[in-house]
């Protein structure tokens, strides 16, 4: 008898609940589809309501067009729609938010439903029970013109989607992320948003897109937005929205919003173009709070990519992306904020360093030493250069913070001023006296002879170092002023000093970090402006804040008192670090609800800052001492981000490589 299973049609009940996951994943899900059904009604005011994130209980009242009682009982059944006819509907491009016709199906199918609905100028309402894919009762009820909708009791009848669902603090953190979203795309609907009866944010739906902002994200972000005026020729039939100033960031990409012909959706070449456009302003894991809306002819974009409609598909993806790039590099030259070398919007000029005469006299006779040797090559030895990081580094500032005492690093010597001497070419006494060298100048190696390793103190070093869990190397210098390159017993090896310095600082820190974390208290308590999200969130987290170190409490119009930091980072922690951590409990990226993980991810990003950066120069003493505290870590492979520290390449490889492999080369002398 064969083991083959049967292949059978599935029954309607688990037909109903499967395709409810393509539509409904979580509360917020719920709460999108049926503000979209109210935004299509021509509603001019929108009120949801949810109780524990929406796991207890979803309510969204409009003042729409309304139903009528035939209209609502064809509504909840499958693919019953007003919003298109047929295929060539869909092939001439969606003009609504909605039309597919699932969603109160599907939601019912799931959830006990409630429908109370009055069509505009009709004399009586209704009321429809749905409870699991079933009607329980129609019946006429008084209402005021205009659609409630209530969900209860959320996959009641699907338990194990149920067991997924977060934190209610997490479940919310989406809703409320789905009705601003809404909001902003529609200053002229008044909408309002309730968690536990609280109101979180209420916008005036007067029309005003500044207006809407000034609700939703508070005065600080509102004051920071600037106008997209110009639009570049492109694909887009026009381009409007606001982007803010580099000062004014976030370390999730939530906050970059965008609207296709209206729909919220989350396109990648748009924001991607958006973070280009600021360049080196702000740093690689922030982003500017943007609000930016597209118009496309609607047979050139296609909305119907994916169930959730959260993405959209242009016809020229680059292009588009061209575009967006450009209008907002148009706003940021307007304002005089795109500098190079002027990281995050500031524009200082870079320090001059006042070095001790003796000092001087030194570099520049080392200088003029070195002036008659070879041309600088791709790998040159740690030293042979006494100079590193300058004030202003090629790569983006990560935040303004200094740096913790408790996550030092090897230092390295300040860049000499006497390097552009270096570079001149030197007198000889034949030039000095007016006579020419008939020479043949020497041909241009591309390799360097490898000089003897020494230490700070001019003291050779011994060839190889051993180490506990690193293998023995021997350092053979730099790559791109980035990556050490050492010899091993069996190989080569490139280690990334910033990502070396990072995993060193990491294991400082979370030391420091075991067991109880003392609070240091500020010597004046910082006042942070929160936007509507952050402020519920630190509802939510306060208590896990509190472990975590951060004592604040929160004080009218979303501001927050911060009274005290981790005493660990309390000397390089800008206090705004407070938002951050409270959006690594719900962060879309990498979502870490309990307190132990937003710890794991504030160690690695404090331990981010203050290390060696790429493009850094350094010298002999403080490439022993960095790979001598990587050899102290408890994981020296990778950095606290999980990239790789170091690169193993073995002989084997090496030699494959160079073909050094191929039969009969044994035979033969290996030079």
């Amino acid at each position: 008898m064969s083991d083959r299973p049967a292949i059978r049609q599935l029954d309607a009940t688990t037909i109903e609940r499967i395709a409810a996951g393509e539509v409904v994943e979580r509360p917020a899900s719920v709460v999108k589809e049926l503000v979209e059904n109210s935004i299509d009604a021509d509603a001019t005011r929108i009120t949801v309501a949810v109780e524990r994130g929406g796991k207890d209980g979803i309510k969204i009242t409009d003042d729409g067009v309304g139903m009528s009682r035939d209209d609502v009982e064809l509504a909840i059944q499958k693919h019953t729609t007003s919003k298109i006819r047929d295929v060539s509907d869909l092939e001439a491009g969606i003009g609504t938010l909605g039309f597919r016709g699932e969603a109160l199906h599907v939601i019912g199918a799931v959830s006990r439903l409630s429908i109370r609905t009055k069509p505009r100028g009709g004399d009586t309402g209704t009321e429809l029970r749905y409870e699991g894919g079933s009607v329980e009762h129609v019946k006429p009820a008084g209402c005021p013109a205009g659609t409630t909708i209530e969900v209860e009791d959320l996959f009641f009848n699907t338990p194990a989607r149920k067991k997924y669902l977060k934190q209610d603090g997490t479940e919310f953190a989406h809703v409320n992320a789905v009705v601003t979203q809404y909001a902003l795309a529609n200053p002229d609907i008044a909408v309002t948003l309730t968690h536990n009866d609280r109101e979180v944010f209420s916008t005036t739906g007067q029309g005003s897109l500044e207006a809407t902002i000034l609700s939703v994200y508070g005065r600080e972000v509102a004051s920071s937005m600037m106008a997209v005026e110009q639009v570049p020729p492109g694909p887009l039939a026009d381009l409007s929205g606001v982007v803010s100033h580099p000062e004014t960031t976030r370390s999730s990409s939530e906050y970059v919003s965008t609207y296709v012909n209206g729909r919220y959706v989350t396109s990648k070449p748009v924001r991607n173009a958006v973070v280009e456009a600021y360049g080196s302003q702000i740093a690689p894991d922030r982003y500017p709070f943007a609000v930016l809306f597209l118009d496309v002819p609607a047979d050139t974009v296609d909305v119907n990519v994916h169930p959730r409609k959260m993405e959209v598909r242009f016809g020229d993806d680059a292009a588009v992306h061209d575009q967006v790039k450009h209008a907002v590099e148009g706003v940021l030259m307007r304002e005089g904020l795109v500098r190079t070398s002027a990281p995050r919007g500031r524009s200082a000029p870079e320090q001059t360093e006042i070095v001790p005469e003796t000092e001087r006299e030194e570099a520049t006779e080392e200088a003029a030493a070195d002036a008659t040797d070879e041309p600088s090559t791709s790998i040159s030895h740690p030293a042979t250069r006494r100079r590193t990081r300058r004030h202003s580094d090629s790569r983006p500032e990560r935040r303004r913070r200094s740096r913790p005492a408790a996550a030092s690093r090897p230092s390295a010597e300040q860049p000499s001023e006497s390097e552009e001497v270096a570079n001149q070419p030197q007198p000889t006494p034949e030039t000095a006296q007016g006579k020419t060298q008939h020479k043949n100048p020497e041909p241009r190696r591309k390799f360097r002879s490898q000089p003897e390793q020494q230490t700070l103190t001019g003291e050779p070093t011994s060839e190889e170092t051993g180490y506990d869990r690193l293998p023995s190397l021997r350092v053979l210098g730099q790559i791109s002023d980035t990556y050490i390159v050492a010899e091993t017993p069996d190989g080569m090896v490139l280690v990334d000093q910033h990502a070396a310095d990072e995993r060193v600082n990491y294991e400082r820190l979370k030391q420091q970090f075991l067991g109880d974390v003392p609070a240091q208290e500020l010597a004046t308590p910082v006042a942070l402006e929160l936007t509507a999200r952050e402020a519920e969130l630190f509802s939510a987290y306060r208590e896990a804040l509190a472990e975590l170190g951060f004592e604040a409490t929160l004080e009218a119009e979303r501001m927050v008192e911060l009274t005290a930091v981790p005493a660990v980072v309390a000397g390089a922690a800008d206090p705004a670090l407070l938002r951050d951590v409270l959006s690594e409990f719900v962060s879309a990226e990498r979502p870490a609800e309990t307190v132990d993980a937003v710890r794991e991810h504030l160690l690695g990003d404090l331990a981010c800052y203050p290390s060696i950066t790429g493009n850094t120069s350094l010298t002999e003493g403080s490439v022993v001492d960095l790979l001598a505290a990587l050899d102290a870590c408890e994981n020296p492979y990778a950095c606290p981000h999980g990239r790789p520290v170091i690169i193993e390449f073995s002989r084997e490889e090496i030699e494959s490589r160079f073909e050094r492999d191929y039969p009969g080369h044994a035979g033969r002398r290996a030079e």
